[in-house]
């Protein structure tokens, strides 16, 4: 029997981002009798077992951070000096991707590829230059780019977004669709009551994803409403901060941390909104679960369009106004909504991942022994 195609992933860490559950999410549709998923990291990550057990590989070396520049950019040489069974690497560091993808040309690996996830770097005006530096060997190096929306493509390839494949951040329609049984037993585990209204946002805590302008507008919010609960997935090194604004604010009895969770399906059940007030997003998976779940969506203009699924769920608004975020809120707090999506709204819109898995699946065997 013929061996699986070997395709190596490089990601920071495999722990519950957008672009890792992307990842997570085409790796479980695959065949994996004939594609075969392994990982360059730098961190360990909460996937690492499921990865394990799923066939991949997980080779690890010091991110730049700790290792500085130059040991990092030996690190990548070495490794890929020393694994040269590798055809194809999928690279998803964002701008970070241009070092790695110039050692695996370096290395001779034929098929190199850069994959845009956001939209803008985070970071000190040091940093951002940094990895403009490091972005600026992208085009040169890699010899397929994909992005999850024309912003990304844009920011990251610009000149070769004519030939960006636009691969859409899929998911697990059914696992997503409505589900009342479910909804009881999350609030139950929450101690929220079924007559009570809850916002919900997923996203780790950091500047990109805005919380502090999130909990500004539920303090309003919560102001005219006693029976309104707003529930927070996810971690990251804002989580601290925010918790304590929510103490000074007076609001701990109304918002919920929930940490990182493994069950964001069953999560949404529970939620009546979903907030999501980003600086700059490539285009959010959490956003297409929200959807799937039926939820409206309040999120910020600086959002791509191509979010919305054309479902009537999702709502644009400046972060510029937030009494145009606090009447919204109010507004469709007191509006009821049947929250039955078929899931086949989000098939035909191309965002069902067992479709997404069988094209790359196809593109992975058709440039695997690819040799430019």
């Amino acid at each position: 029997m013929e061996s699986p195609i070997r395709v190596l992933h490089v990601v920071v860490n495999m722990n519950r981002g957008g672009a890792e559950t992307l990842i997570m999410n085409l790796y479980r549709n695959m065949n994996r009798s004939k594609i075969q998923f392994d990982f360059l990291t730098c961190k360990e990550g909460v996937f690492d077992q499921e990865i394990k057990e799923l066939g991949g590989i997980i080779h690890r070396i010091p991110y730049i951070s700790e290792s500085g520049h130059f040991q990092y950019i030996k690190n990548l040489n070495n490794f890929f000096k020393t694994n040269k069974n590798y055809n194809i690497i999928h690279s998803h560091m964002d701008k970070m991707s241009g070092f790695v993808l110039k050692a695996a040309k370096r290395a001779k690996i034929p098929v190199r590829i850069a994959h845009s996830h956001n939209t803008k770097s985070e970071g000190s005006f040091i940093a951002r230059l940094y990895k403009n530096y490091a972005g600026s060997n992208i085009v040169q190096h890699a010899t397929h780019y994909f992005a999850c929306s024309t912003l990304a493509a844009k920011w990251l390839f610009n000149s070769k977004i004519q030939s960006t494949f636009f691969l859409k951040n899929g998911i697990e329609v059914e696992k997503f669709s409505y589900d009342k049984a479910i909804r009881k037993i999350v609030r139950y585990e929450l101690d929220i009551e079924d007559s009570s209204t809850v916002i919900g946002h997923v996203g780790r805590f950091n500047h990109q994803k805005n919380h502090h302008f999130l909990i500004d507008v539920f303090f309003e919010v919560s102001k005219e409403n006693r029976e309104v609960y707003l529930v927070l997935a996810g971690d990251g090194p804002l989580r601290k901060e925010i918790e304590e604004k929510v103490q000074i604010l007076g609001l701990d009895q109304r918002v919920i941390f929930v940490g990182v969770r493994s069950d964001i399906h069953c999560l949404l059940q529970a939620f009546d909104l979903f907030i999501f007030p980003s600086f700059h997003e490539g285009l959010p998976v959490t956003l297409i679960e929200a959807q799937g779940a039926g939820l409206p969506c309040i999120i910020s203009t600086n959002i791509t369009e191509e979010v919305d699924m054309e479902l009537g769920l999702v709502k644009y608004l400046p972060l510029d106004d937030t009494n145009l975020w606090i009447n919204e809120i109010g507004r469709l707090s007191n509006l009821s909504n049947n929250r039955l999506m078929s899931p086949e709204a989000l098939t035909n819109q191309g965002y069902n991942i067992k479709n997404t898995a069988k094209y790359m699946n196809n593109l992975y065997q058709e440039i695997g022994s690819w040799n430019p």
